[in-house]
């Protein structure tokens, strides 16, 4: 169950250490938000699958790092 204290980690439960799951924390948290488009510099690109990214705004499919553009 995900609270506002561990957010998407709340998964986990007690197991697998605290400094796992913050780590995990960090990246998913970084995954799941906006980024900068590098075509159109507009904040509108999301991940689609693992290193594939797509902008909502001028429709362009890149590749990029797995969790990061």
């Amino acid at each position: 169950m995900a609270t506002k204290k561990v957010g998407t980690t709340g998964r986990f439960g007690a197991r697998y250490g605290r400094r796992l799951r913050q780590k995990v924390a960090e990246i998913e948290k970084k995954l799941r938000q906006w980024h900068k488009c590098p075509y159109c510099n507009k904040v509108r690109v999301r991940r689609i699958a693992s290193g594939i990214w797509f902008c909502k705004s001028c429709k362009s499919r890149f590749t990029g790092k797995a969790y990061e553009v």
